[in-house]
């Protein structure tokens, strides 16, 4: 394909963020508008990029080859495949959600809009870069506007948690650049090149395998995070804004997990086999865990953060099975996370902006007031805790389908989880939005036209997966299988 799309939908939003800078900050109406626009393209493009995918093939596709520092071997290499192609769409579709949600900023407006949008460059081009060198200046990115964007705009703690976020993400990087290194010089001749390094990768020792894997892997785990490496994520979303709640739980925690079936599976397919039975038992530590903490929050906030450190658990899960069905779960996983967390962080702010206040206990009988708000929080709630006919039903069921015939007791330990979700959602509901009416918030406004626009999609799509999984199903099938093949799982 001559047209070079994935190069449009990573720099479209660089482009506007330059737009941006150039406005006046007395301008806000035209910086917000701008803003949506060069976020809007990527998402029109993204609707091409799915149109135009071939499924039948494992292949990378939409590929774009130029020759960078050839001294060397960095070139610049995009690509996309199935399992790429539904992370850039929902970048692009929870970018320009997150963009509308944040017209009600209105502290230093030209600033926020800037880097929000040189954070969506930053993820679209983790999502498409298949040189080493262009993968970790994308992933580096992402780093700079999220640490501004919670450290200026955050909540009452703002600054320790952006300084927490950054000290662990740059510690993570670190082990990654290490590792990165050591496949240059490794193989011969030096090459970046992630699917060149793919297919040497039988030429590489079962140690030297182990040792890097690791260091991918520390990468990695504080972005998804798995356990111990989890204590960033409850203070960075609950001082994050709204939108970039969203960003941090339906994209950044999805970056971890795709490092780990880009590059780790692949690329080290003898640790990842030594690494499966210590990384299902990770997971199922995040999945029962987070699930048990959830229990114990009051913060409305806090407590959909933990979830997220629960659910990413179940992707990791289906990951260590090495199963076609597995694997499957974990990118329905990934997908259906993003769009059902992405939206309660939204509605979580819905509220916080009205209430001033995220305390589970501070309401009660919100249904009678707001029966619009209180009906579609139900509604993403329900399929967080995996109703069937939504679309998290159908990810942890393959997910557990997958599992199972590999590691029989920890998925059936895994199952209380779902258990133990449902507890502390309905609980919940039930104190929020149901019983007696708290009369203090006698004023309350109901959920208003553009807030309900942000939520709309995700609940759509949210609906689609999960009654017709099918689509989806086949983008990521033969990619899938690719995978699992070059493991030998």
């Amino acid at each position: 394909m001559s047209f070079p799309i994935l190069s449009y939908m990573i720099f479209c939003p660089l482009l506007g963020m330059i737009l941006v800078m150039l406005l006046r900050k007395e301008q806000v109406q035209v910086i917000r508008w701008v803003s949506a626009l060069f976020s809007f393209i990527p998402l029109v493009l993204s609707f091409f990029l799915l149109a135009h995918y071939d499924p039948s093939t494992s292949r990378m596709q939409f590929v774009e080859f130029h020759k960078w520092i050839p001294s060397l071997g960095v070139n610049y290499q995009l690509g996309a495949d199935g399992l790429s192609v539904p992370m850039l769409f929902l970048t692009a579709l929870l970018s320009f959600v997150s963009i509308i949600a944040s017209f009600n900023i209105n502290f230093r407006v030209k600033e926020y809009f800037a880097f929000f949008l040189l954070l969506e460059t930053g993820m679209m081009g983790v999502f498409a870069a298949l040189d080493f060198f262009l993968f970790y200046i994308f992933w580096e990115v992402m780093l700079v506007p999220m640490y501004f964007l919670i450290g200026i705009w955050g909540g009452p703690r703002k600054e320790y948690a952006a300084i927490k976020f950054f000290l662990y993400t740059l510690f993570g990087s670190v082990f990654m650049l290490v590792g990165i290194l050591a496949l240059y010089f490794t193989v011969e001749p030096h090459t970046l090149n992630m699917m060149e390094l793919i297919r040497r990768a039988p030429d590489l020792t079962r140690g030297f395998q182990l040792i890097v894997y690791v260091a991918f892997y520390l990468a990695f785990a504080i972005k998804v995070p798995i356990f111990p490496f989890h204590t960033w994520l409850p203070d960075a979303h609950v001082e994050a804004p709204t939108a970039v709640s969203v960003i941090l739980a339906g994209i950044l925690l999805k970056m971890g997990i795709y490092g780990l079936l880009r590059i780790s599976y692949p690329m080290f397919p003898q640790a990842a086999i030594y690494f499966a039975l210590p990384l299902a038992i990770l997971a199922l530590i995040n999945i029962v865990y987070g699930a048990l903490v959830c229990m114990a929050q009051k913060d409305l906030k806090k407590l959909v953060a933990y979830s997220s450190v629960s659910h990413m658990g179940y992707c990791l899960l289906g990951i260590a099975a090495i199963t076609v069905t597995g694997i499957s779960g974990c990118v329905f996983q990934m997908v259906s996370h993003g769009l059902i967390t992405g939206a309660l962080f939204l509605l979580v702010g819905v509220l916080y902006d009205r209430a001033h206040t995220r305390d589970i206990h501070a309401f009660g009988g919100l249904w009678i007031k707001l029966p619009v708000y209180s009906g579609i929080m139900t509604l993403f709630c329900l399929g967080s805790l995996g109703l069937p006919g939504l679309s998290g039903f159908i990810s942890e069921f393959m997910v557990f389908l997958g599992s199972f015939p590999v590691f029989k007791v920890l998925v059936a330990i895994a199952v209380l989880g779902v258990v133990i979700t449902a507890g502390y959602f309905l609980r919940m509901i039930q104190w929020m939005f149901l019983g007696k009416f708290n009369t203090k918030w006698e004023a309350l406004p109901e959920i208003s036209g553009r807030e309900i626009f942000t939520v709309t999609p995700l609940a759509i799509l949210m609906i689609f997966i999960g009654v017709y999984p099918m689509p989806l199903a086949n983008i990521i099938k033969a990619t899938v299988e690719n995978i699992v093949h070059l493991v030998g799982g």
